[in-house]
């Protein structure tokens, strides 16, 4: 029945096919140059569409007359009136460059340039227009066409081999209803997808949401920005009319280029003080990034976008390419502000002459009450105003704390739609070059499709078979009903160490869940059963290690609370937070016969109780048994052979440990944390609430307590230790951050204290850098001032945008940072301990180099350089 209700619906279809009409051309300048992605406009209908990439638009329309508005940024715009019978009429546009009208003033020494005034009253009026639409919904068609155009030579055959073609377009398109509601709730709803082939999903809402009317757009600060002034220089570069109402063009200069700061031409409306259209360059890790915003009027005296471009390029480890997204947008229905809707006229003090009857803020009285009378005021009292009006609606807001809400949903049809459906809503013509991607990628999408299409073999594929080889690398067995068994990269086990020699590993886990989705169907109850075995076999050593786990955990939303045991017999690095990587001291012992890594054993079992109470609040405590006992080395193998260097012993060397912190014990202690992330904000998407965890500071309180009368140990480990930490940064202008990470902690009782419980601090004695920049020491070693005493701590990192080699505008175009940092460190019984260093970070977008010098009080203790990933990459 399905299939001959689709047969009766294209045969109806028929006629209306064969009687379309409407407007199709092409759009170029005086010189016969197409101008790709110009904005057609339809007055009449308050619609339109724009071109593509060369030039050509199409535009069904009903019988009738029509005014028909061609715009193109830099060019003066063109209206024609046509009528629309039957058929389609053929209609062109040529476009004439604009000319500029200079205002009439007389150029004197030292005159501010006219770009200054219209810019202080368009920086002043930014937040109202923001403001003054209080909800809109409109149709979005997006189209993003992409190439690579340069690879490797070694990689060139198997990127084709896997379908990707230099030069070759490759496209993806959709259309949306987006509806926007003030202060930051969009929901879009997907109509139709078409992407290369396939059912990947694409949302123009990260595209077309931004406004250049707010501070910041992608951490790029806007030039009407309150402080814009102090990124950009402006120039004032004529005027013209269009549509009615007079048009600044004023050039956008960055003070410093790079970076974050945007370079081009913004222009702006007379009087109204709105953008018109804007066309602005800027990079972002070396990748130059472009965009153009044609603005069309939508109501009175409120303009917004009808189309964006962005265009994408650069190069990366011998890969170029180039990306371009087109967003049109068509049928707005908006709702505006009723509390914005007197205009106000703006007087920039600076070189207005101020009316006595003006209106001035008064702080005391309601904003609301202000704006319904604000008629004409001094800019500095008009931005004071709309201020204290966005803290007043902001107060009246029931989660402050929400940052943005996002719902998202797909048409059960967005990707089943034919051919026809899109030629019909398409509108932006696709060139030859995209309809040639589009064949290539539909058949590849057919010959995929024909091969998982059986349901049997769907279901095969979807429960993984064993495979031998994934005992090394990992892999993952479903056998439904919530029940999974599963391998660890158990290759990463492989390594070696003085106390085991070379030793291997092996790990995995057998998870029970069951997932439920309770009434609001956004949130979750999960509730699971982790068996978690792992076994070590050193050779050297010739003793095998081994512990098991089981873990329970209950999730209910945002909510959860594991608890678990785990016991056996396993061995361990002094720090348990391993501050070596296990291949890391390998390589440095096969190599350099450095044996970094020091290591203890023991018999242990431990119970433990973690609860997130709220993403911003997580209480931990837990409760082991464990004996312990030290190691000796038992290999002395490596390929350094000079016999000036040897391997150290397995005890560290410290500066206050005495030999019964080495001894043979058993400890049995008790520990609870609480980690506080006070004022954190959040996102919100399809009615799911998600934390941003960078948006508040981390404050981590700790205590441990050792408790020698629940063991029958006369050397039990007896001692109590408190610490409390704060991490967090602070932005600094463009690119501008510190990042810092402050500790102190002292033990208020330490009569036996184990090493493997002293307070070690994270060192590093190799050339690699850990990943967080704010996160460890650079030189310190790694338990030479490990204390039972007292303690503070101090790491802190700067990233500068422009310092020393950055003043050089290519560098910063690279996306080359630089940074410095000062670490501290004082025990009671070490001299104070001080780093100091600097970085280039952002390496061919990827690494990060570190020089720096670290003193005991002044005197030079060691230096070195240390290779990392670059820091705006999180691993965690």
């Amino acid at each position: 029945m399905k299939h001959t209700f689709l047969l009766l619906l294209f045969i109806i279809s028929l006629p209306l096919v064969g009687t379309a009409q409407g407007i199709r051309g092409k759009v170029s300048n005086d010189r016969g140059e197409e101008l790709p992605f110009a904005s057609i406009f339809i007055r009449n209908l308050g619609d339109g569409v724009p071109t593509n990439q060369n030039g050509y638009y199409e535009y069904k329309l009903k019988p009738g007359f029509y005014d028909v508005v061609a715009q193109y940024l830099g060019y003066s715009s063109v209206i024609k009136t046509v009528e629309i019978q039957d058929s389609w009429v053929q209609l062109d546009f040529v476009l004439d460059e604009q000319v500029y009208a200079l205002q009439e003033v007389t150029v004197k020494t030292g005159q501010e340039d006219p770009a200054l005034t219209i810019m202080r009253k368009a920086i002043t009026k930014a937040k109202f227009h923001r403001l003054q639409v209080e909800e809109y919904s409109m149709m979005v068609y997006l189209k993003g066409t992409g190439k690579l155009t340069n690879a490797p030579f070694f990689l060139k055959k198997e990127l084709e081999k896997d379908g990707l073609k230099l030069n070759e377009a490759y496209t993806t398109e959709s259309v949306s209803q987006i509806t926007f509601r003030q202060p930051n709730t969009v929901t879009e709803k997907v109509i139709s997808i078409r992407s290369s082939g396939d059912n990947n999903q694409t949302s123009p809402a990260p595209y077309i949401a931004t406004s250049f009317y707010n501070p910041k757009i992608n951490e790029a600060v806007s030039p009407l920005a309150p402080n814009a002034f102090a990124y950009y220089r402006f120039k004032y570069e004529g005027s013209f009319i269009d549509q009615g109402v007079m048009v600044n063009r004023i050039k956008v200069t960055p003070r410093s280029r790079g970076e974050r700061v945007f370079e081009g031409t913004i222009y702006i409306i007379d009087d109204l003080w709105a953008i018109h259209s804007l066309d602005l360059t800027t990079s972002l890790l070396g990748f130059q990034i472009g965009v153009k915003q044609l603005y069309t009027p939508v109501a009175d005296n409120v303009w917004m976008p009808a189309t964006h471009t962005y265009t994408f390029g650069g190069k990366f480890f011998g890969f170029a390419g180039e990306y371009t997204y087109l967003a049109s947008t068509r049928d707005y229905k908006i709702t505006l502000n009723p509390d914005l809707l007197v205009e106000t006229k703006i007087i920039d003090e600076k070189v207005d002459e101020v009316p006595k009857e003006i209106t001035t803020f008064n702080r005391k009285e309601s904003a609301l009450e202000q704006m319904a009378n604000a008629d004409q005021m001094t800019k500095k009292d008009f931005r004071k105003l709309i201020n204290q009006y966005e803290k007043e609606a902001a107060q009246e807001m029931e989660e402050l704390e929400v940052v943005s809400e996002r719902n998202y949903s797909i048409d059960s049809l967005a990707t089943k739609r034919d051919l026809s459906y899109w030629d019909s809503i398409r509108p932006v013509k696709l060139t030859d070059e995209e309809i040639r991607g589009y064949i290539r990628d539909d058949s590849l999408a057919v010959i995929e499709a024909a091969k998982t299409s059986d349901v049997d073999s769907i279901a095969k594929k979807a429960r993984r078979k064993f495979s031998p080889g994934d005992i090394l690398t990992g892999g993952r067995y479903n056998f439904g009903k919530g029940k999974t068994l599963a391998f660890d990269q158990n290759f990463t086990k492989f390594s070696f160490n003085t106390v085991e020699g070379f030793k291997v590993g092996l790990s995995g886990y057998y998870r029970l869940e069951k997932v439920e989705k309770l009434a609001d169907s956004v949130t979750r109850h999960v509730r699971s059963w982790n068996f978690s075995p792992e076994l070590r076999y050193g050779f050297a050593s010739q003793q095998f290690y081994g512990t098991m786990g089981i873990r329970r955990s209950i999730t209910m939303g945002r909510q959860s609370t594991t608890f678990g045991v785990q016991g056996g017999r396993y061995i361990y690095q002094f720090n348990t937070e391993n501050p070596i990587q296990e291949q890391v001291n390998m390589l440095y012992s096969l190599l350099f016969r450095l044996n970094y890594m020091k290591l203890f054993e023991q018999d242990f079992i431990r119970a433990y109780y973690y609860r997130r109470f709220t993403d911003a609040f997580t209480f931990r405590t837990q409760i082991s048994w464990a004996e312990r006992r030290m190691l000796d080395n038992n290999s002395d193998f490596s390929f350094y052979r000079r016999p000036e260097r040897v391997y150290t012993s397995n005890t560290p060397e410290n500066i206050e440990a005495g030999p019964a912190a080495f001894e043979n014990h058993q400890a049995f202690i008790w520990s609870s944390s609480i980690d506080w992330r006070p004022g954190m904000k959040y996102r919100i998407r399809n009615g799911r609430k998600s934390p941003i965890y960078d948006s508040a500071p981390l404050i981590n309180l700790k205590y441990r307590k050792a408790i020698p009368s629940l063991t029958n140990d006369i050397n039990a480990a007896d001692f109590d230790w408190a610490e409390v930490g704060i991490e967090h940064f602070f932005n600094f202008g463009v690119s501008g951050k510190l990042d810092y990470n402050l500790t102190a902690g002292t033990f208020l009782n330490n009569n036996r204290v184990g090493f493997m419980d002293f307070k070690h601090f994270g060192g590093n004695r190799t050339v690699f850098a850990n990943m967080g920049v704010a996160t460890n020491y650079r030189f310190l070693d790694y338990y030479q001032y490990s204390t039972s005493s007292n303690y503070v701590s101090a790491i802190v990192h700067y990233q500068f945008r422009k310092f020393l080699l950055t003043q050089l505008p290519m560098l910063r175009f690279s996306g080359i940072r630089e940074n410095i940092f000062f670490n501290y460190l004082k025990t009671e019984n070490s001299p104070h301990y001080w780093e100091a260093g600097y970085s280039l970070d952002n390496l061919f977008r990827l690494f990060r180099l570190e020089m720096g010098v670290g003193f005991e009080n002044s005197s030079y203790q060691r230096s070195g350089v240390r290779f990392g990933i670059a820091s705006f990459i999180n691993i965690n």
